[in-house]
C-alpha cells in the first residue's frame, strides 16, 4: 500500500503536465483573493509555506490542509501574528473542538490583514483623503477518520476584501486526504485549495477565479533519530508556474498572451517542490527548516540570491503550550517575522 501511494502521489505532477489546460503560465495577478495563499502561521511558514503531510500536534496546519485536522486538537487555542513586508501585518485565530458523538473534529479561523493607512489620490496625484484596505477570511474546518490510517477533511471559506471604495466576496473550499502510518512513522497528503467563487466582484462583470492548488506531499520521520523530512509539490495541475517577466529579453517567447521565459524541463519541475526538515531536541525544543526554490528563482536577485528562498523556525512545545518563531526570506535583504502561542485549554484545567 505505501509503495502504491508513494507512486501515484508523485507520478501527479506528471500526468498532470498531458493535460493542455495545464500549460498556462504565470501564477500572480491573475487570480483573485491571491492572500488566501500566505503561510498563516509560524511553523508553516518555517516549513516553507507549504506542507500538506506533516503531523505534529499543530492545529495551525490544518488551516491549509483539513485533514491533517485530528481529535487530538481538541480545545487549543492558537493565535499567530505576522509582520509582513512594507508594513503590511495580519494576524490568525483559531480553535478546535472534538465532537466525539459524531466522531468529528471541527475548526474555526478567523484571518485578518492590515495594510496600514493610505492616501488616496486623483489621477493629477492630488490627496482626497485616506482609506484602510483590508482582507479577511473566516473558516470553518471539519475532518474525519476513516478505518485505522485515512483523514479526510473539509474546510469552507468566506472571503471578504475591501480597497477604498472596491468591494468584494467569495467562498472558498478545501478538500483534503491523509494517510498516516505511525508504525513506520510516515504519511502523505493530497489537498484541493481554494475550490470557489466571487459573490461579490470588485467591478460588475468582472468575475475573477480563486487561486486554485492542487497539493501534495509526504513526510517521514527517521527511526534512529529524532528527525523528519518532508516533500511537499504545489500547483499540479500547472506544468509551467514560472513568472514571465516582461523585462527578461534573453529567451523570451510569446505564449498565450504572456511573455513567457524558456528554459529547462528540470528547472520547470523544481519549482514546484518545497523541501523541509524538522529536529526535535530533547523534550522541549523543535528545529524547523525549509526550502521553496520557486520563491528563491523569483524572488532572489540574480547575483546576489543569499538566503532566498529559505527558512527556519524554532518552537518550545510543551504539555501546556506551543510557542512557535519563524524567519522566512523573500530576498537577500527581505525577510517575514512570525510569532505564534498554541494553547491546549483542556491542559489547563485544574
Amino acid at each position: 500500500m505505501r509503495k502504491i501511494i508513494i507512486a501515484l502521489l508523485f507520478a501527479l505532477p506528471y500526468l498532470c503536465c498531458l493535460i493542455p489546460s495545464a500549460s498556462a503560465q504565470v501564477l500572480g495577478g491573475k487570480n483573485v483573493f491571491s492572500f488566501l495563499d500566505l503561510p498563516v502561521s509560524p511553523h508553516l511558514a518555517a516549513l516553507g509555506s507549504v506542507n500538506v503531510s506533516l503531523q505534529d500536534n499543530d492545529i495551525a496546519l490544518s488551516s491549509f490542509s483539513p485533514a491533517l485536522l485530528r481529535s487530538s486538537m481538541h480545545q487549543h487555542l492558537q493565535v499567530n501574528y505576522t509582520n509582513y513586508l512594507g508594513g503590511v501585518k495580519y494576524g490568525h485565530a483559531l480553535f478546535g473542538y472534538h465532537a466525539e458523538k459524531y466522531q468529528t473534529t471541527f475548526a474555526g479561523s478567523v484571518h485578518y490583514i492590515d495594510y496600514g493607512k493610505i492616501t488616496a489620490t486623483d489621477a493629477t496625484g492630488a490627496a482626497q483623503g485616506t482609506f484602510w484596505p483590508r482582507d479577511m477570511a473566516i473558516q470553518l474546518t471539519a475532518s474525519r477518520r476513516y478505518l485505522e490510517r485515512w483523514y479526510y477533511g473539509l474546510s469552507i471559506q468566506y472571503v471578504h476584501s475591501s480597497y477604498e471604495q472596491y468591494r468584494a466576496s467569495g467562498l472558498a473550499f478545501h478538500v483534503g486526504l491523509n494517510y498516516q502510518d505511525t508504525a513506520h512513522h510516515w504519511q502523505a497528503g493530497l489537498v484541493f485549495r481554494n475550490m470557489g467563487v466571487q459573490l461579490k466582484t470588485y467591478t460588475k462583470g468582472n468575475q475573477e477565479p480563486l487561486p486554485f492548488d492542487l497539493q501534495i506531499g509526504i513526510s517521514k520521520k527517521l527511526e534512529s533519530l529524532p528527525l523528519q523530512f518532508s516533500v511537499a509539490i504545489h500547483h499540479v495541475h500547472q506544468f509551467d508556474v514560472r513568472y514571465a517577466d516582461p523585462d527578461f529579453q534573453e529567451g523570451t517567447v510569446i505564449s498565450d498572451g504572456d511573455t513567457a521565459i524558456t528554459g529547462g524541463t528540470a528547472d520547470k519541475i523544481f519549482r514546484h517542490v518545497v523541501l523541509a526538515a524538522q529536529w526535535e531536541i530533547g523534550r522541549y525544543i523543535q528545529l524547523t527548516a525549509g526550502y521553496n526554490h520557486l520563491r528563491r528563482q523569483e524572488l532572489g536577485l540574480p547575483q546576489q540570491k543569499g538566503m532566498s528562498g529559505f527558512s527556519g523556525g524554532i518552537g518550545i512545545i510543551t504539555r501546556k503550550l506551543q510557542l512557535r518563531y519563524a524567519r522566512s526570506w523573500y530576498q537577500r535583504s527581505e525577510a517575514l517575522n512570525q510569532l505564534g502561542l498554541n494553547l491546549p485549554l483542556k491542559e489547563w484545567r485544574y
